[in-house]
């Protein structure tokens, strides 16, 4: 059946062969599950794992996009890829933030220190006491534009050095917490904590928990890559593939709106108060959107 789908097309098959089709797809997913409990099977296993595959992808292949799946995507589906992945991004926060304690420890033992991290032309600036984003403010849409790309950029190169059995993700996590620890450390020292703050803030509380997600997708696809427990190390890493790309797709609109953040509110003469009750108030409706929303108590206790 699966043939004549390749050769002549999924909307050839009469009522009765669809029906057919889907009985078999789920009779081939039962035997491949018994099938896999006997290890002189293999080649068996191998063939049925194959021939699922072609199943799965002939059967939801047909299924049309609409703009309603966009929105159920965000609206159901996301905050619980989050959730169920979420010891791999708190595995990301946790790292993120031992590396900027390193950094900012560092810093206030050797103040050179941010010499090498930073570079003198902007620790010059610190030391002069001003921040080093006024360009921003003059050239705001471009800056937005600019912003938006780079911090998609580092996200899904966050994300994708998670093939490296997660070394290349543990890297530019730990790397990001170690210049965010020197910068805070050095505006400390001279005098500008709160400046340097109020400019974070607005656009942090979104722009952080993107990279920490993108952090815990990439740590998804190491799991998945070098702990596939009795799954066939190919089909864990499909699997672990599959969570983290969803969880970098749910980042991208939080990245947008970071990005806009930064260019048209984090770098005015805004009042720093105004500037951490936004924080405060994005940052709040976040949390909610992705530990609260489309919760199932009675799922959550089965599944205990």
């Amino acid at each position: 059946m699966l043939d004549e789908c390749s050769r002549n097309g999924f909307r050839r098959l009469g009522r009765a062969e669809l029906r057919e089709l889907g009985l078999l797809y789920r009779q081939i997913a039962a035997d491949l599950a018994a099938v896999r409990l006997d290890p002189g099977s293999l080649h068996f296993t191998r063939y049925l794992n194959q021939l699922l595959a072609r199943a799965h992808n002939t059967i939801y292949s047909t299924r049309k996009t609409s703009p309603s799946q966009i929105v159920d995507f965000f609206w159901k589906d996301y905050p619980e890829v989050f959730r169920r992945n979420w010891n791999y991004i708190l595995g990301t926060v946790l790292v993120f933030a031992a590396s900027a304690v390193v950094g900012a420890a560092l810093t206030w033992q050797n103040p050179d220190f941010k010499l090498a991290i930073l570079g003198p032309g902007m620790v010059k600036t610190i030391e002069k006491g001003e921040m080093w984003t006024h360009s921003i403010v003059g050239m705001k849409p471009v800056a937005s534009s600019h912003i938006m790309t780079n911090n998609i950029g580092v996200s899904f190169m966050t994300f994708a050095m998670g093939i490296t059995g997660g070394l290349g993700t543990l890297y530019l996590v730990s790397f990001n917490g170690l210049l965010i620890g020197v910068i805070g450390m050095a505006c400390h020292l001279s005098g500008m904590s709160l400046k340097l703050w109020g400019f974070v803030a607005p656009h942090g509380v979104l722009e952080l928990p993107a990279i920490f997600i993108a952090g815990g997708a990439g740590f998804r696809i190491a799991a998945g890559l070098l702990f596939p427990g009795y799954l066939p190390r190919r089909e864990s890493l499909i699997r672990a593939g599959n969570d983290a790309v969803k969880l970098i797709l749910g980042t991208i609109p939080m990245l947008i709106v970071a990005g806009v953040i930064e260019s048209f509110v984090s770098p005015t003469g805004l009042a720093a108060p105004m500037k951490f009750a936004m924080a405060a108030a994005l940052f709040t409706l976040l949390l909610l959107y992705l530990f609260t929303l489309n919760r199932n108590p009675a799922k959550a206790d089965s599944s205990v």
